[in-house]
């Protein structure tokens, strides 16, 4: 155990702590060795960063619970009373928060990791979760090497299954100009608002709608990405770089036209703000161990600078914690190569992204609004509204083009499903389904309403611009 209080960030690099690594502090700012090894294992190092903060945040919660009502226990000391008590006050205390079963069943099978590794390592006797045997899987399933056959025997029964939360477009534009652009809800601009960035905010919100990219995986795209011709109709592409899609989900993302000039724009003019704000105030010269685009012309080639001297890395191999340390030179001196910014002109965390959806849900509760959305709610509407506009003449398109049209169509777009399945990153289908499924809820009549005009159609813009989706960069006949 170590106490932890000036220098934080130095002692941590010499303990090898990588950065973006999540580590707990107890509530004496010390540093317990042993818990925080658990974050050092081979397959969390290399393990999504959201991902591991998740298992930090449940973790810490209950660390916290024991500390604060089990008396000071520490992890160490924790039993099975401990745990049914943090399930009570976490599911049915009045005075608690009373998260639902989804929720619940994530929080405890991370702890649950958590404890069946400390058991394993000898840190602890026994597993304070109390457990059940698991229920078989089909005829044929193979169990992975790290398949338990005992699960939580806590988990709740009430989770929502293949229910999702969506939004049809009219009701998130609603939503977006009220909550995010302070409009009232009779769509016209209102003099009372205050909030700042509305621009940056609606741009990254629309393109979250729009491609169904991942909270964490749009939050750490570079300028250097994200389409910028603006001179260029229809729809751009970018690719996705594995490090930093969930389960290395390297794809290609489709950028319609009408968000590469609202991002463009952001780009000129608060960006540009800001990062000569941030200049001014030598904010870049303080990072630390910063990461180096030198050349405009070769964004791609990345210097690591050192004591020990330059190192060259690739853009495309870049985690999200580098990227966030992660500069380019212009005619002005260095500013972040990532594309979303704070005010302050440093990237934008997460945190701060989940900080706006809930500002802007506060926003329309303020204004007699009942509606509210979240990150994942916009990667599911973006599912819904894209799979109904792709299965429209779908059939009629393909029966409309000779034998080579066909051939590059398929390649390109191939089946509505299979698309928004490689749009979405989802390695197999039937993960897809669901969306498919909640159309098929949907009366015909919602449905015909359901694609607004203003909503381009990728399959307007020509085949060539596009390329073959199945070929990543650098490997494109």
């Amino acid at each position: 155990m170590y106490e932890v209080r000036e220098g934080c960030a130095s002692w941590l690099d010499e303990a090898g702590v990588p950065d973006g690594l999540p580590y707990l502090l107890s509530p004496r700012f010390e540093y317990d060795v042993v818990l925080n090894s658990y974050f050092l294992q081979a397959n969390l190092l290399t393990a999504p960063w959201n991902s591991n903060a998740n298992r930090a945040r449940a973790l810490a919660r209950f660390c916290g619970f024991l500390h604060v009502a089990r008396g000071g226990k520490s992890w160490r000391q924790a039993t099975e009373a401990d745990h049914l008590a943090f399930h009570q006050w976490r599911r049915r205390d009045g005075a608690g928060p009373r998260v639902e079963g989804d929720t619940w069943n994530q929080e405890v099978a991370l702890v649950n990791q958590f404890f069946e590794w400390a058991v394993r390592k000898g840190h602890v006797t026994e597993n304070p979760i109390p457990q059940r045997q698991a229920k078989p899987g089909p005829p044929g399933t193979v169990l992975g090497p790290r398949a338990s056959a005992t699960v939580p025997s806590t988990y709740a029964h009430d989770e929502n299954g293949e229910r999702i939360e969506w939004m049809p477009p009219r009701t998130y534009r609603l939503w977006r100009d009220v909550g995010l652009r302070g409009y009232g809800p009779d769509g016209l601009p209102s003099g009372h608002f205050r909030g700042r960035w509305a621009s940056r905010n609606t741009a990254f919100s629309d393109l979250m709608v729009r491609t169904g990219e991942r909270l964490t995986e749009q939050s750490c795209l570079s300028v250097f990405e994200v389409p910028s011709r603006t001179d260029v109709t229809g729809y751009q592409r970018f690719w996705l770089p594995g490090p930093i899609a969930k389960n290395y989900s390297a794809r290609w993302i489709y950028v319609p036209h009408s968000l590469v000039l609202d991002i463009a724009d952001y780009v000129q003019w608060d960006r540009a703000d800001a990062v000569e704000r941030a200049q001014a105030a030598g904010r870049y010269q303080r990072i630390r161990r910063p990461l180096v685009i030198s050349d405009p012309d070769r964004p791609e080639v990345v210097h690591a600078l050192s004591s020990g001297g330059i190192t060259r890395m690739r853009l495309n191999d870049l985690t999200p914690a580098e990227r966030y340390r992660l500069l380019r030179e212009t005619d002005n001196g260095l500013e972040p190569a990532m594309l979303w910014l704070t005010e302050d002109g440093m990237p934008m965390s997460v945190s701060g992204w989940k900080a706006m959806f809930t500002t802007a849900n506060e926003r329309c509760r303020a204004a007699g609004l009942d509606l509210a959305a979240h990150a994942h709610l916009l990667r599911h509407t973006f599912a819904v509204v894209t799979l109904e506009q792709l299965q429209r003449a779908h059939i009629a398109q393909l029966g409309a083009m000779n034998q080579y049209q066909r051939g590059h169509y398929v390649r390109i777009f191939g089946d509505p499903l299979d698309w928004v399945r490689r749009r979405l990153g989802h390695r197999s289908i039937l993960t897809t389904l669901i969306y498919l499924h909640a159309l098929q809820e949907l009366e015909m009549e919602t449905r015909m309403a359901l694609v607004p005009d203003v909503w381009e159609d990728p399959r307007d813009t020509p085949l060539a611009q596009l390329g073959d989706d199945a070929l990543a960069p650098g490997v494109e006949e």
